[in-house]
């Protein structure tokens, strides 16, 4: 098929051998439209996605193998290997993101634009084989002595890993022997699973109907049952309660820190927690109260009947200071 790859050329009466190929006698390039940048050192490739990355801009998901029209650049060199970078833009938004090459560690770097999904980890965790690096296999090809320790080292890690295979090999025999016992169980257990998931979704729908409401309901625990339960014994008090107990509290506390309130002031109190419309004959007679107690004694013994609380008027004490004894009446 080689030979007739230049029988499908035209080439024009005025085209002069002496000037080349046919696309230097055009004055184009090879690439056409994906080389109209080659001034600038800049090239259109198909560049595929090498590992999946989160956009900047629309913080969508672009997933590993998603190609995209990247204008490729020759950045620097690592040794001998050139290092390149690539420039798209998102297909789902305005965003643009770049990406190079690594040759030292064989991989891909973000360099703007969009951030990489994590999915590395280290191959040692679950015991998986991994290759040697070039040093490792040089120091292998060169030093006796570090193939020789190197391996000791693997048949120590085979003979260590020998029971734990053992032991999962017994288990996976065990289990699967029978296999259609097996899956008869894992059946049954489903079912029992599926029943208990469709009776849990019978009394959410009950509830939310009754409700009235239209939300998804989580699954209890027992925090919330014992929250429940408390709510359910506290006795919860209205505005109108919680106002009329402080008001009985301001007006029966007593008007300086010394004085104690009487026995028949307590029994006002209670009858007028008993009964809201006693509270402003308890507020008169506290008022009263309060005002013979910042009175001197003749003020007491000079009150009207009305204001006095006790059945009888206060004794007075008299002494005689003039004489100088300590007799007194």
């Amino acid at each position: 098929m080689g030979e007739r790859k230049g029988q499908n050329h035209y080439y024009p009466p005025d085209y002069d051998p002496k000037v080349g190929s046919l696309n230097k006698w055009h004055g184009t390039h090879a690439l056409r439209e994906r080389a109209r940048k080659i001034h600038l050192g800049i090239i259109i490739i198909r560049f595929e996605m090498p590992y999946n990355i989160w956009c900047d801009g629309c913080k969508n998901h672009i997933g590993m193998g998603v190609r995209y029209n990247a204008e490729k650049t020759k950045i620097g060199m690592y040794y001998s290997t050139p290092v390149y970078q690539f420039r798209m833009k998102c297909h789902l938004c305005d965003n643009h993101f770049e990406i190079k090459t690594d040759p030292a560690n064989l991989d891909y770097v973000i360099v703007s634009g969009a951030r990489r999904q994590e999915n590395r980890w280290d191959p040692t965790q679950n015991e998986q084989i991994v290759p040697e690096t070039k040093e490792v296999q040089k120091k292998l090809f060169d030093d006796p002595m570090y193939k020789l320790e190197h391996g000791a080292k693997d048949i120590k890690t085979a003979e260590d890993a020998k029971p734990v295979l053992g032991k999962l090999y017994e288990r996976n025999s065990s289990v699967w022997r029978d296999d259609f016992e097996a899956n008869s169980r894992l059946r049954a257990d489903f079912r029992s699973t599926k029943k208990q998931i469709k009776q849990q979704d019978d009394k959410d729908k009950a509830l939310l109907a009754k409700s009235g409401l239209d939300i998804a309901l989580l699954p209890e625990s027992d925090t919330d049952r014992r929250m429940a339960a408390l709510m359910r014994l506290h006795s919860a008090k209205s505005i109108a309660e919680k106002d009329r107990d402080r008001r009985v509290a301001i007006i029966t506390r007593p008007a300086l820190p010394s004085t104690a309130t009487s026995e028949h002031a307590k029994l006002k109190v209670v009858s007028a927690k008993l009964d809201p419309k006693n509270l402003g004959i308890v507020k008169r007679h506290s008022t009263s109260s309060a005002a013979l107690q910042l009175s001197g004694v003749k003020d007491i013994a000079n009150a009207p009947e009305a204001n006095v609380t006790s059945a009888k008027k206060p004794k007075l004490l008299l002494c005689n200071y003039g004489s100088g004894s300590s007799d007194s009446d």
